[in-house]
């Protein structure tokens, strides 16, 4: 080991900025967080951005409190992992030139919405296999263009958000594969950024640099950040990226093994081997990605999930005051499979285009909430078998389980629900924090404490609860 086996995970999400002290099984040594949030932009207030330089204050005073409780002298490395798409332009003396426009702004939707301007959509969605949402870092470079074309000319690279704190950390400018992946302007055949898709906006694909692999060196601790940040100087800072393919790579997901992770959202992805972006699966809302690892492809597709679960909680049950969910649960438990007839549409697809609505089907005057809980549940669990099928139609493969995590993971109906219409074993992985663990174990490789991230992984002990198909 070189240092030791202690990384530090600087985590930027929406909601939370986050830096987690973690060693080589997987234990949580240290962790501070700070909320985080948009913010009006200066120049049009209308808008929203990211205060880059607010973020990083914030995770500097994190960084100070992890590593005033740890043994600095066992820090291997460091790594950043943020949401995607987002990213901003820099000039070549690392001067940021306009803010990062957030993932939440409405700016970029009349883009998207005319993306056939520039490509046609089918073109543009075969070859970067990205669901054409109006967040796509595509739109933002078209956005620029249209609205700030002198920042574009006078720009040395655009990095994205895990390489503008790289840039704080080390002083290098770098972009990582996995966050390139989630920008709507790649290739999925050459793991490269598209110079059919970026000729088609006029963006030189220059500004971009040379795409890092997970796992690569980007630099080493500044003084200037070691004073910042109490990481000692020169300690190694390696490239990881978009947090969505550390989780799956940190929930212990091998090749052709969906991972559910379910919360308000459930988002089911896969490693795989190959993919399609046709028609078929663009009408289904499948979205490819690059896998942290080359030569794998993270396919995904999501749906409203505990959220409409939620609904049911604060209209069906808002006289439960106490172990609510328990009882909700237990509720459903006694209705036998099919509701009684009782039927939930949640009108997924439509949900996903901006088309809100849903129905309740089959209610009679015995009808009770808990038959309405129970058809939501397998509402859910029939649109995640529609979901493993897409999954396995775009990757040509059989999934012979699926791993779940996230809160939706703790009801143990809906976990049998799941299993049943399926028709494999769900696992459900006790591991928490998998994109800090799944982050970190790319470190631990490239600082020569395991041969491969893989290697690195088996000395974690994920503790998992088998469901059987055929319990409900």
């Amino acid at each position: 080991m070189t240092r030791g086996d202690i990384v530090i995970v600087f985590d930027c999400g929406a909601t939370n900025a986050r830096v987690i002290a973690i060693d080589g099984r997987g234990n949580i040594l240290a962790s501070e967080s700070s909320p985080n949030s948009p913010v009006p932009d200066p120049f049009h207030p209308g808008y929203r951005i990211w205060d880059v330089n607010e973020i990083w204050s914030a995770m500097c005073r994190a960084s100070k409190k992890i590593t005033a409780g740890i043994s600095r002298n066992n820090i291997a490395g460091v790594t950043v992992t943020t949401f995607g798409v987002d990213g901003t332009l820099f000039d070549k003396a690392g001067n940021m030139l306009y803010p990062v426009i957030s993932w939440q702004c409405e700016r970029t939707a009349p883009v998207m919405n005319n993306i056939d301007k520039y490509i046609p959509l089918d073109v543009l969605y075969g070859e970067s296999g990205v669901l054409p949402f109006t967040f796509n870092t595509i739109n933002k470079l078209i956005w620029f263009s249209e609205n700030r074309p002198e920042l574009v000319g006078k720009s040395h690279r655009f990095l994205f958000m895990p390489s503008i704190f790289i840039l704080k950390l080390t002083g290098e400018m770098i972009n990582d594969a996995t966050m390139a992946g989630t920008s709507m302007l790649t290739s999925l055949s050459s793991r490269k950024f598209s110079p059919g898709i970026l000729g088609s906006i006029s963006f030189p694909p220059e500004k971009f640099g040379e795409i890092a692999e997970a796992g690569s060196i980007a630099g080493q601790i500044t003084p200037q950040a070691s004073e910042l940040t109490g990481i000692p100087v020169n300690v190694p800072v390696v490239a990881t990226g978009h947090d969505t393919q550390f989780a799956i790579f940190g929930s212990g997901a091998e090749k052709n093994q969906p991972v559910l992770s379910s919360g308000t959202w459930e988002i089911l992805m896969v490693r795989s081997e190959s993919f399609k972006t046709g028609r078929e699966q663009l009408d289904f809302s499948i979205t490819t990605e690059f896998d942290s690892i080359p030569g794998l492809y993270n396919i995904g597709n999501q749906w409203i999930a505990s959220g409409i679960l939620e609904w049911a909680r604060k209209n069906l049950y808002a006289d439960l005051t106490e172990d609510v969910y328990e009882k909700m649960i237990a509720g459903a438990e006694k209705v036998p499979p099919g509701s009684k007839g009782v039927r939930v549409v949640p009108k997924f697809y439509e949900e996903l285009k901006g088309k809100p609505g849903g129905q309740i089907l089959g209610l009679t005057m015995e009808s009770t909430r808990d038959e309405i809980y129970r058809a939501m549940l397998e509402a859910l669990g029939l649109r995640l078998a529609e979901g493993k099928k897409a999954l396995e139609n775009a990757g040509g493969f059989r999934a012979d389980s699926i791993l779940c995590v996230g809160g939706g993971s703790k009801n143990r109906l809906w976990n049998r629900i799941r299993a049943d219409y399926t028709g494999v074993p769900v696992k459900i992985i006790e591991q928490k924090e998998t994109t800090v663990l799944g982050a970190s174990l790319f470190v631990q490789a490239a600082c020569g404490n395991a041969s491969s991230p893989e290697e690195a992984r088996s000395a974690i002990d994920y503790r998992t609860e088998i469901i059987e198909p055929g319990n409900i």
